[in-house]
């Protein structure tokens, strides 16, 4: 039991980080050879979603009941 915490959690605490800086890099590179595509936009988006995981998502001031 003890393993697989400490696996998740250095799964969770470096492989993810790693994988989303990796995708903003290919993304930014692809981007200065050959500009704005669609695949550097999806690799963006994808990081940005990779590094919002952890964080909690913040409450909206007129979700009521949400």
């Amino acid at each position: 039991m003890i393993p697989n915490l400490i696996r998740r959690f250095v799964i969770m605490a470096v492989a993810v980080p790693l994988a989303a800086a990796g995708a903003r890099k290919l993304s930014a590179s692809m981007e200065a050879r050959r500009g704005p595509s669609k695949a550097s936009g999806l690799l963006r988006k994808g990081a940005d979603t990779l590094q919002g995981f952890g964080k909690p998502k913040k409450k909206s001031r007129f979700a009521f009941g949400r």
